[in-house]
């Protein structure tokens, strides 16, 4: 058996380790030992006591992750046969969901194994692989998913080329191969996905509950303004919910047909409905000009965007998307404010939003808040990973 390294944790960040803390940073060991990526390491503290074991992948936030605190637990097949068991009895209740075709069914760092995600789609599994160091696991992970479950294909995305982004290829496995669109579900919706196109497949999963949440409660009879809309998932909530009309606006040019199909998988008339390929920076100065409302208005921007002429970072710059949005918000209507930055947490999106607001001069009252599905699991010692934050806001006029 090869030697297995041992990593000095920094005195400072000995105790929030012990406390079950899963990422490896740079700053938190002597790494100079780690040369090759997915090479097993323990963490010891200065006493060359265990902590735990972990493995070397770089990615964004990291240099690597936590896989077990049992000093006698070997990383092989068998201990991923045992974190997929554990993760996909948890899943159950979405398995047994005849409405409900596509969720999260291994969340990474919640599920046990940080830089690793696999979503379920109609039978299919999605692979996201975060960095080179979890890739190296890649023959035992498919073993072990032979193992612990039945499944028509297996596709890919390798999420570690240079700054952690998607590497181009074909993404497909082994099994099956799907024929796209695949026709999914959630909560009763259709969702046309396609799983070898690209680094995005077509939907969000994390946002399942505030789908249904809109469909089921906010939208009927209303006007709805879904910006940053992607393929339009939540424009298809609303009208599904009955809404009298969405409008849905994103600078990418395939939106437009994306939106058109994702309306007509559910067989609604698209045409009923305003698909619009422009920049939403714009798209809000021209609601402005024209003096439009609407009684529903959707935020959910990447933490990361850049246009021609706007530059936008969710940590600095949402309080002033939200006053753009709050100016086109009909009284007593209700925006929908989302981010999937990590930087920051609720507490703070909440100032945002108080920021906002006071600045508008409008009053606003917080009807409903989310956070991620249960199918997303977390785990307490890694608050960043919680890092779907979506709040409902009643916006009301100062008397």
């Amino acid at each position: 058996m090869n030697k297995e390294y041992s990593c000095l944790v920094a005195s400072s960040f000995i105790k929030k380790y012990k406390a079950g803390y899963p990422l490896i940073t740079d700053e938190a060991i002597h790494a100079n030992l780690l040369k090759e990526e997915g090479v097993v390491f323990r963490l010891v503290d200065d006493s060359n006591d265990f902590i735990a074991r972990a493995y070397y992948g770089k990615q964004n936030k990291g240099i690597g992750w936590v896989l077990t605190y049992d000093e006698q637990e070997v990383i092989d097949e068998a201990y991923f046969i045992r974190k997929f068991q554990a993760a996909f009895q948890q899943r159950n209740s979405l398995f047994r969901d005849p409405e409900t075709t596509s969720f999260r069914l291994f969340h990474a760092e919640g599920d046990g194994i940080g830089g690793l995600t696999i979503d379920y789609f109609a039978g299919f599994l999605l692979i996201n692989w975060y960095s080179q160091g979890i890739y190296s696991f890649k023959k035992p992970i498919l073993k072990a998913l032979e193992k612990t479950m039945e499944y028509r294909g297996i596709y890919q995305k390798k999420r570690f080329d240079q700054g952690g982004k998607y590497v181009e290829e074909d993404d497909y496995v082994v099994g099956e191969r799907g024929s796209f669109p695949l026709i999914v579900k959630e909560s009763g919706i259709q969702f046309a996905v396609y799983l070898n196109e690209g680094a995005m497949v077509g939907v969000f999963l994390d946002q399942r509950d505030v789908r249904r949440t809109l469909r089921d409660h906010y939208a009927n009879g209303k006007t709805v303004l879904n910006t940053f809309s992607y393929t339009g998932a939540f424009s298809v909530a609303a009208a599904l919910g009955g809404a009298t009309k969405t409008t849905s606006v994103d600078l990418a040019n395939r939106s437009l047909r994306k939106t058109i199909e994702q309306f007509s998988v559910n067989g609604l008339d698209y045409e009923a409905h305003d698909i619009i390929v422009e920049d939403v920076f714009h798209y809000f100065k021209y609601a402005v000009k024209k003096q439009l409302t609407f009684d529903v208005v959707i935020l959910d921007p990447p933490s990361f965007a850049r246009s021609k002429k706007h530059t936008f970072k969710a940590g600095k710059d949402y309080p002033d998307l939200l006053k753009q949005a709050i100016a086109i918000t009909a009284d007593n209507g209700l925006i929908i404010a989302s981010t999937n930055c990590a930087q920051f947490q609720m507490k703070r999106f909440k100032v945002f939003i108080d920021q906002a607001f006071k600045e508008m001069g409008a009053a606003y009252q917080i009807v409903e808040e989310f956070s991620l599905p249960q199918d997303f699991k977390t785990t307490k010692s890694f608050k960043e990973g919680n890092y779907l934050k979506v709040v409902f806001i009643r916006k009301q006029t100062l008397k």
